[in-house]
């Protein structure tokens, strides 16, 4: 399959619905200054593979619906929200993100805090409007919580800060990678497979590569730091070494980081070996998060 036309298809049919969403607000109560700075951070690019994963899941055990559009939306907001408050100067203080300044350089720190407490709070909004059954909704939301939580993102991003300067063990590094950034990708994933009505079996497998896929796609975050450059990344490079950050390539080496990677993807791929060709794109976003350059 054309990976590319996949993730160009996906990407325009997820940013229609986030053109609807902004006028939305636009059109209501919400103050023009908090509505410019939501805007700025959602419409500022992406490859929108979070929200790509959830719909790629669905369609993998189900046939092709708008269903799961609000919530894989849904999830998007809510990573948008959580990369506003990750580039604060509070936390890791970044000055570019997707070739742009970050949203606090250009709206202030409060409006950016705001903004980030905007989206993630109507992303379970959008979430409670979506037509399908209570109990699958209940799941979803139940899914993201945990996902975003002391549990899950929240609980990973206050260890990356305090293992700042210090020397982390790989259990440290894990711990982090599994939270900050896996467990949204690893929800992703399962949201998609329970609004589809998944079997255990197939929620298990679909976790499995979820999990794999979300620890090898920070690996590669880590690499990319210190080999990519600025207009590739669309933001800074470097900055986790300069910051103290523990890393895979600070705590593993190089060469180990890249051959967890390429065992993790792996494992991705053997957890959807029995899946029919509606798996393929999540086959083919597997081996693109072990390539990509951005």
């Amino acid at each position: 399959m054309d990976l590319n036309l996949y993730l160009k298809r996906k990407q325009n049919i997820i940013n229609c619905f986030f053109k609807d969403y902004l006028l939305s607000i636009k059109d209501s109560s919400c103050p023009k200054h908090l509505y410019k700075s939501i805007a700025y951070s959602l419409t500022a690019g992406g490859k929108r593979i979070r929200p790509i994963l959830a719909i790629a899941s669905y369609e993998a055990l189900s046939e092709k619906s708008k269903s799961i559009l609000p919530v894989a939306s849904a999830i998007e907001l809510i990573h948008t929200y959580s990369l506003i408050h990750d580039d604060l100067p509070a936390m890791d203080n970044d000055d570019f993100r997707r070739n742009k300044p970050t949203n606090h350089r250009v709206f202030g720190e409060a409006t950016a805090i705001l903004a980030g407490d905007a989206l993630l709070t109507d992303a379970f909004g959008i979430i409670s409007n979506t037509p399908t059954r209570p109990n699958t909704l209940n799941s979803v939301i139940r899914e993201i919580t945990h996902a975003c939580g002391p549990h899950g993102m929240v609980g990973g991003q206050m260890t990356d800060i305090m293992l700042e300067g210090k020397k982390a063990k790989k259990s440290d590094i894990i711990y982090i990678h599994t939270h900050k950034t896996g467990a949204l990708i690893r929800a992703a994933v399962r949201i998609g497979a329970i609004m589809a009505g998944a079997t255990i079996n197939k929620l298990n497998s679909l976790t499995r590569y979820g999990e794999d896929i979300g620890l090898a796609f920070q690996i590669i975050d880590d690499i990319l730091d210190v080999t990519g450059n600025h207009e590739e990344l669309g933001k800074s490079i470097g900055t986790d070494i300069a910051r103290g950050k523990n890393t895979y390539p600070s705590v593993l080496g190089m060469e180990e980081s890249r051959k967890n990677a390429e065992l993790l993807i792996k494992s991705a791929l053997t957890a959807i070996k029995d899946f029919d060709s509606n798996a393929e794109p999540l086959r083919e976003i597997a081996k693109y998060i072990l390539t990509r350059r951005s």
